[in-house]
């Protein structure tokens, strides 16, 4: 059975463009996004890891770091660093794992099934500073991703983490929320939201983001 939501993040030890990596000491206390791109030198994922390089700062506001993973080894990925940096006017500012023995990608079930066995899916794991993954979102090869949405998801995690609400569609951080449907007493309702709340259904209440 593969991992889901909840689980423990598999801890492992590889090499990477930054030397050899321990997962768990390297992640520290943060959140981190760990992604899986198909292969080295390929255009899709050449976009992909510069839009990430250009989030740097996005993630340290939310104590986050990203590290990224292929089969490819470490030579490749210093090569294709500069490529990524030249065509997508960036400095790729965090680690690429070099996992040519696939421990990462048989831990994390990236390899692509219907392709071949060295084929790593576009695979995207948030998880949180107790090692749990809290998100899973994976893509066909042919589709980059949106990481502005990976950074949205780390927002409704952080907030919904310590208040008792919920994000409806498409929300944006600073939006209205909804208040979980299992907190009914009024009194309890009014002391933790204070900023009042507008009840559009018995079980759908919608009130201003409390801060984060």
């Amino acid at each position: 059975m593969g991992l889901r939501i909840g689980d423990k993040a598999p801890d492992f030890t590889q090499e990477s463009s930054e030397g050899k990596i321990n997962f768990y000491e390297w992640a520290g206390d943060n959140w981190v996004v760990l992604f899986s791109h198909p292969a080295d030198f390929t255009p899709v994922c050449t976009t992909e890891l510069g839009v990430t390089a250009n989030l740097k700062a996005e993630f340290e506001k939310r104590n986050a770091k990203a590290i990224a993973v292929s089969v490819d080894p470490v030579d490749a990925h210093k090569g294709w660093i500069g490529d990524i940096n030249e065509t997508q006017n960036t400095t790729v500012n965090f680690p690429l794992l070099a996992d040519e023995d696939r421990t990462v990608a048989e831990l994390y079930d990236m390899i692509h099934p219907n392709e071949d066995d060295a084929s790593t899916v576009r695979s995207v794991f948030i998880i949180d500073p107790n090692k749990k993954i809290r998100t899973m979102i994976t893509y066909p090869k042919s589709t980059g991703r949106n990481f502005n949405e990976v950074v949205r998801v780390i927002d409704s995690l952080q907030l919904t983490d310590n208040h008792s609400v919920a994000t409806p569609a498409n929300w944006n951080d600073g939006e209205d929320v909804i208040i979980l449907p299992s907190i009914t007493d009024p009194d309890v309702i009014k002391e933790k939201f204070p900023k009042g709340y507008k009840e559009l259904r018995p079980y759908l209440r919608v009130t201003p983001q409390p801060n984060r």
